[in-house]
């Protein structure tokens, strides 16, 4: 089943100019990139995204890292688009992350992840509204 996933390469990867190896990861594994654009997320909009974690006791630092510079926001398509991008991500802890995953090589701590993927059908569509709204992505 052919999906759509919102990825984002977060600040921490950009600033250590690991955007383009990353964005290689994902054409290599078989993505088709129909939106990207880089964004600086201000601490609001960064606190929009991320609400429904409002009340998770890392939601502050969180924001406050996410609009703390630049960041690269990607809209993916492929079969099974969001399962195959959560398991080249890898999981959230780097620690724990399967050798060969982008957090594994790339992340520099649980916040410090490098990148973010939406976890569900309904999340995705959320997310890629959120910052691709009105944009066509044929």
């Amino acid at each position: 089943m052919i999906q759509r996933t919102l990825a984002i390469i977060k600040p921490d990867a950009v600033e250590r100019r690991l955007t383009g190896r990353i964005i290689e990861r994902i054409e290599a594994a078989g993505f088709q990139i129909r939106a990207m654009r880089r964004v600086h997320l201000s601490k609001g909009e960064a606190e929009g995204f991320y609400e429904v974690h409002r009340s998770r006791p890392f939601f502050g630092s969180l924001t406050q890292f996410m609009s703390s510079g630049p960041a690269v926001v990607l809209v993916l398509e492929a079969d099974q688009a969001i399962t195959k991008w959560r398991a080249l991500m890898g999981a959230t802890d780097p620690a724990e992350a399967e050798a060969g995953t982008l957090r594994k090589e790339f992340a520099q701590s649980i916040e410090r992840n490098a990148t973010h993927g939406s976890d569900a059908p309904e999340t995705a569509a959320y997310e890629i509204g959120y910052f691709f709204a009105g944009v066509d992505l044929a």
